[in-house]
């Protein structure tokens, strides 16, 4: 039996429109979008804060203990989540303010402990230190940092100065930032694939806006608990509403 083969020329492939080859979200305009809004709920035991001793570089790290609270819980709303649609090809431009991202390590902290920056931009870790720090960062496959993760970046630091990385994130919506030379070091970072994402205010509530008419899968993201998800209809000039309840 005969076999026949396939092939596609490279003139071919440069043919392709470069959404297609590289996957790459497209900015238009949008008019009469519609907005999701709702609330991250809070069920179950508010842990307390995870407690580290500072045990080393005591001049500038401090002394004591150090006390994170990886699972922010105000008045029955979890905080520090992102609620984002996944898989939007097209649609509003990313605001001005996310694209590249910048971690200060100063006084042996992550600042600041949780922020957003657009996939494929920079990331820009700097040591404002005047002692060793080792950045290293992990995508998140699952999303949360107890599931699977791989190294995105591992640099090291030995004195102030500032080391640009440029994310491309494949899988995990969001990376765990971490010093290897002091482990009460930890923040997060999440990595946008397009601009319809939100981060949960102090009241637990969340809006995205200039959606274009569609159907979605809503997801809501939290860097130490199970990620959430949810399909959700948006009209031409409508609102939608989607709560998320974690445990």
């Amino acid at each position: 039996m005969k076999k026949t083969l396939i092939t596609l020329s490279i003139a071919g492939l440069c043919a392709l429109p470069l959404a297609t080859q590289a996957g790459t979200y497209k900015e238009t305009s949008v008019s009469n979008g519609g907005t999701i809004s709702g609330t991250i709920n809070f069920k179950g035991k508010d842990l307390p804060p995870k407690t580290y001793t500072i045990s080393k570089d005591n001049d500038v790290c401090g002394t004591g203990e150090r006390k994170i609270d990886f699972v922010r819980v105000k008045d029955g709303h979890l905080l520090d989540t992102i609620v984002y649609l996944e898989k939007v090809k097209e649609g509003k431009p990313f605001p001005a303010d996310v694209g590249d991202a910048i971690i200060d390590q100063k006084g042996c902290e992550f600042k600041p402990f949780l922020q957003a920056m657009k996939n494929k931009d920079v990331l820009d870790a700097v040591n404002d230190d005047p002692i060793l720090h080792n950045i290293h960062t992990y995508e998140l496959i699952r999303g949360d940092a107890k599931g699977p993760k791989k190294t995105v970046m591992n640099i090291s630091q030995p004195k102030p100065g500032s080391v640009k990385t440029t994310i491309k994130l494949k899988k995990g919506p969001a990376m765990k930032i971490e010093c290897d030379a002091h482990d009460f070091m930890h923040g997060f970072v999440f990595v946008a694939r397009n601009p319809y994402f939100a981060k949960v205010a102090e009241d637990g509530s969340y809006t995205i806006a200039d959606i274009p008419p569609g159907k979605y899968t809503i997801k809501a993201w939290h860097g130490m608990l199970k990620n959430q998800k949810a399909k959700v209809t948006v009209d031409a000039g409508g609102k939608a509403t989607v709560d998320f309840t974690f445990k």
